[in-house]
């Protein structure tokens, strides 16, 4: 392979790729009641950057997926509902022997959303470097990954490696924190590994506990046990978490501040502030992933810093009033009329 020109960028295939976790979605039908409560269930497709793929492509953007399934009819459930969106599959292998993972999820709004993973052998964590070398890195835009990549091996090899052929290639990288603490052997080598990847990263997006968990460097910060920073925010000054994280290497890290909306912190230290969208929360679950893609559009496309984060502000608005994850995404028309109602994205 050889490094194309920055100027050919305008000319490749993609405009992003999508390196993790996907998933089967059981979400609760019973919402409000108690998990142990829940009768049924409705299935979704659902993980992180699989969420944004859609979310990016439904926006326009033509978007692929790096991620692994098992040869098991759920990989086949997902492969089905990703073609039909129009993302490309064809770089996400099937993992003989490794199943599919799945997710079990409450709905009990305005703020107890419960869910609990199934990933042991998990077939996205298999992802491997010879994965990466059939991957587009080098014709898409943009490699965005999540931080659950880095949580085992191979994947997080596979990860790093895809990051460094992107730099190499004058991809730019977007990574999203996904601080998930119960995917970790300790959730304090999160930020340990998440650490050593910064310097390949030029936009980080997460929220204040992600950042914080991120830059968890304090000796008695580390002294905090597993359920206090898993069950508990992680503590923090996310003000120096944020400098500490600029001065690894990314450009700007762009924090997601729920109904407030998101600020964007740039490397030479301006703060651009992004308004949210009030609406009335159904499921905050998938929200984040919507600002993602939503985001991602604004950011291919160079609508500037603001104009972007409203952007994903706003799908962000329209998915926690909706059901699921990546079956809810918002198509550019939808997410336009929305603004339209609301004073636009200015």
């Amino acid at each position: 392979m050889s490094a194309p020109a920055p100027q050919d960028k305008s000319r490749r295939t993609y405009d992003s790729l999508h390196m993790g976790r996907s998933s089967i979605d059981l979400y609760s039908n019973d919402v409000g009641a108690p998990f142990e409560a829940i009768t049924s269930f409705a299935a979704y497709v659902g993980g992180s950057p699989t969420n944004i793929s859609v979310g990016g492509r439904r926006l326009g953007l033509n978007t692929a997926l790096l991620t692994g399934l098992g040869q098991d009819p759920v990989g086949d459930f997902i492969l089905n509902f990703l073609r039909n969106e129009g993302v490309e599959t064809k770089f996400s292998p099937r993992k003989p022997g490794h199943r599919t993972s799945a997710v079990v999820l409450g709905i009990e709004p305005p703020d107890k959303f419960p869910l609990v993973y199934y990933r042991d052998n998990c077939a996205d964590i298999e992802l491997t470097i010879d994965d990466v070398l059939a991957a587009p890195v080098a014709g898409s835009k943009v490699l965005q990954f999540a931080g659950t990549n880095l949580s085992k091996e191979p994947s997080r090899s596979a990860t790093m490696f895809a990051a460094e052929a992107a730099r190499q290639f004058g991809t730019d990288v977007v990574f999203d924190v996904d601080f998930r603490p119960d995917q970790w052997h300790d959730p304090r080598a999160f930020g340990v590994v998440v650490r050593s990847a910064l310097p390949l990263v030029d936009v980080v997006i997460g929220t204040e506990d992600e950042i914080n968990a991120t830059m968890l460097t304090d000796v008695r910060q580390m002294e905090l046990t597993h359920s206090q920073i898993s069950d508990t925010k992680v503590s923090g000054d996310v003000g120096r978490a944020i400098a500490a994280m600029l001065a690894l290497g990314p450009k700007a890290v762009v924090e997601k501040v729920g109904a407030q909306g998101a600020r964007i912190h740039l490397k030479g230290g301006d703060v651009i502030d992004a308004p949210g969208y009030p609406v009335d929360i159904y499921n905050i679950l998938g929200a984040g992933d919507a600002f993602g893609a939503g985001f991602l559009y604004g950011y291919i496309n160079g609508w500037g810093w603001h104009k972007s984060a409203r952007l994903g502000n706003a799908c962000g608005a329209i998915v926690v009033t909706k059901h699921g994850c990546a079956n809810f995404m918002p198509t550019y028309d939808e997410v336009m009329a929305f603004v339209a109602e609301r004073g636009g994205l200015d």
